[in-house]
């Protein structure tokens, strides 16, 4: 295929073949439709469609969001739930061995 376009006839010679001085004509877009147009009506619709969709696929996509938190939230108030009674547990062991400590400590003495 050739790229660029060649004279074929000794006639052609004096003719623009750059294509750069056409005129190029823009084609502005007149509603000439009634409003009760069923093209005009089905375009709306879609477009409404559209816009309900992704409003939709956002409000899904903040709803997981809002359960993997939640989830995450749940599992960290576990945690800590085990780390307070752990710690509890650790406090009455060490209270424990204090007194026993202090036990020992007085049967030594005697």
């Amino acid at each position: 295929m050739k790229d660029k376009r060649t004279y074929n006839n000794l006639k052609e010679h004096g003719e623009d073949m750059s294509h750069e001085n056409e005129a190029k004509i823009k084609h502005e877009a007149k509603e000439d439709r009634g409003p009760l147009d069923i093209t005009l009506l089905t375009e709306q619709y879609r477009r409404d469609l559209f816009k309900y969709q992704q409003k939709e696929a956002e409000y899904l996509k903040t709803k997981n969001q809002l359960a993997g938190t939640k989830a995450i939230v749940l599992e960290m108030a576990g945690t800590i739930r085990q780390i307070h009674t752990e710690n509890e547990n650790f406090q009455a062991e060490i209270a424990r061995l204090r007194e026993e400590i202090q036990l020992l400590e007085l049967q030594i003495k005697k």
